[in-house]
C-alpha cells in the first residue's frame, strides 16, 4: 500500500446502518476495536464492553436480525473522531434513539461509545410469541438461545446444559471477563448459581424469578439442564 488508509468514509457507515449491512459495518472496525454501550440495563458504572472485532460482529448481526428499521440522522467527522445519531423503529411504533462517538485510527474505528434509550410503550394490539418458531436461534457449546419478538421487545429462552459455565463457554466469545448483561428471568427448570464481581453468590431454582445485574459469572449446578425465560437481556 503506497499510502496510509486514513480516510473514514462516513457515507459508507450511514448506508451500512440504514440497510442493516453487518458485513460492511463490521469492516469499518479495527481488529482490536472496543465497543462500549450505556443504557437502562447497563448504566455508566457497569457498561457493556465488547473487545475485538469478532465480539462486535456477533452483536451487530444480532442487532440487525431484529425486526426494526435503522436511520442515521446526523453524522460528523473531524480528524480522528466521528459522531452520529441513530433512530431505530419497531413495527409497533416503539423507537430507540442512540448517540455514538467514534475514535478513529488509519480510517478505522478503534473505540465506539454508544448511549441509547428506548420507548417503554405498549403494543397497539395483542401479540403472541412462539418459541416453537423463534425469530432467531443460536447454538453454542452446551447452550441454546431462542428469541421471540413480542410487544416491541425480545424475549429469550436459554437452555443451558449440565457443565455449562459463562466464564468457560462465553468469556472468549463475548470478549469480557464477566457477563455484562442485565438479566431478569423465570427459571423453568434446573439450578443456576451466579457470582458477582464482589464475590457475592446466589443460587436460583425452578419456579423462581432471577434478577442479576451486570458483572457476574454463572453456571449450571447438578445434572439437570437449566431452562429460563429472560425478558431483559435481549433489549
Amino acid at each position: 500500500m503506497s499510502a496510509r488508509q486514513s480516510f473514514f468514509d462516513a457515507d459508507t457507515l450511514k448506508r451500512a446502518v440504514a440497510s442493516g449491512d453487518a458485513d460492511t459495518l463490521v469492516a469499518q472496525f479495527s481488529d482490536d476495536a472496543e465497543m462500549e454501550m450505556i443504557d437502562q440495563r447497563t448504566p455508566p458504572s457497569a457498561p457493556t464492553v465488547l473487545r475485538g472485532r469478532e465480539a462486535i460482529e456477533q452483536t451487530m448481526r444480532e442487532l440487525f436480525s431484529r425486526d426494526m428499521t435503522h436511520e442515521v440522522l446526523q453524522c460528523v467527522v473531524q480528524g480522528d473522531h466521528a459522531a452520529y445519531t441513530e433512530r431505530c423503529s419497531y413495527p409497533d411504533g416503539n423507537k430507540v434513539m442512540s448517540m455514538t462517538m467514534l475514535d478513529l485510527r488509519d480510517g478505522r474505528i478503534v473505540h465506539q461509545s454508544t448511549v441509547q434509550a428506548w420507548d417503554e410503550g405498549h403494543p397497539a394490539r395483542p401479540e403472541a410469541g412462539d418459541f416453537s418458531a423463534p425469530a432467531d436461534s443460536q447454538e453454542m457449546e452446551l447452550a441454546r438461545l431462542d428469541t421471540v419478538s413480542v410487544g416491541g421487545m425480545n424475549v429469550i429462552r436459554m437452555t443451558l446444559e449440565p457443565g455449562w459455565r459463562w466464564s468457560k463457554h462465553m468469556k472468549e466469545r463475548v470478549g469480557t471477563d464477566l457477563c455484562m448483561m442485565d438479566h431478569c428471568a423465570f427459571i423453568e427448570s434446573g439450578t443456576l448459581r451466579c457470582r458477582m464481581d464482589d464475590g457475592t453468590e446466589i443460587t436460583f431454582g425452578a419456579g423462581q424469578v432471577a434478577c442479576v445485574p451486570p458483572a457476574h459469572d454463572g453456571w449450571v449446578v447438578g445434572d439437570q439442564a437449566v431452562v429460563l425465560i429472560d425478558w431483559k437481556a435481549g433489549n
